[in-house]
């Protein structure tokens, strides 16, 4: 589904993305992992469309969507959620999701019509509320939430765009047990039914939920297996992982 090619992208002296290739099949929850400061922020931002790649080809569902802007990518089933909270904070919970589902309608001029009254946005936006969680809450203020909470609305958000993959920027950052575990169980719901790459730090919800994992270090991938093969991975290990 997600084909890419020798990725590369510098910020002066420093090789964030490094002739990165990479293959995420259909329907697998593919993990990439490594330390601060790997790359894997500058990858993810690749492949939504919010960085250009120096040199390199990104292909998705047969089509090069390298030099495609961000919105186009959204409407060809890329959505991508961010390493910190982006949802509108003075806004319902419900009136989010509307709005993401009212701007991906495809019908510019109706952005101006007011989400909140229209049945047609806040019936899917209800029942994507429901999958993650948060049908309890449509009403509550954005701002008045929890952490784990506001990465649930954006993971809605993002499902409000009716992706075919989604692209998930460390989704537990910040999160407590709890939350992780809420987060988990989210994800696992949605394992199949979207194709998934998730960047994560938390490792025990990375062995989890993935289907295979890609390790990135200095810009580089070092490995890519299953979640067994990179557990014993030396030079895994060695980099990111540690022996314990």
């Amino acid at each position: 589904m997600l084909d890419i090619c020798n990725l590369k992208k510098s910020f002066g002296g420093v090789t964030a993305t490094d002739d990165v290739s990479l293959k995420v099949e259909a329907g697998e929850l593919h993990a990439i992992i490594g330390p601060n400061g790997a790359g894997k922020t500058t990858l993810i931002a690749q492949l939504s469309g919010d960085l250009a790649p120096d040199t390199g080809r990104i292909v998705f569902n047969g089509r090069n969507i390298t030099s495609v802007p961000t919105h186009r990518r959204s409407h060809y089933g890329l959505a991508r959620s961010f390493q910190i909270t982006s949802v509108f904070m003075g806004m319902s919970v419900i009136d989010n999701v509307s709005l993401a589902v009212q701007a991906h309608d495809g019908h510019s001029f109706r952005f101006w019509d007011h989400a909140a009254t229209q049945a047609s946005l806040r019936k899917p936006a209800m029942e994507i509320l429901q999958k993650v969680g948060l049908a309890g809450r449509a009403g509550a203020i954005a701002s008045a939430m929890s952490h784990g909470e506001r990465r649930q609305l954006e993971i809605a958000m993002a499902l409000a765009t009716n992706p075919t993959f989604l692209l998930l920027d460390e989704p537990m950052a910040g999160m407590g047990i709890e939350e992780s575990a809420a987060m988990i169980e989210i994800l696992k719901s949605l394992k199949g039914d979207k194709t998934i790459l998730l960047v994560e730090h938390d490792m025990d919800a990375v062995f989890a939920l993935a289907d295979r994992i890609s390790v990135l270090v200095y810009g580089r991938i070092i490995a890519t297996g299953k979640p067994g093969d990179i557990r014993k991975n030396k030079a895994v290990r060695n980099a990111y992982l540690g022996e314990a």
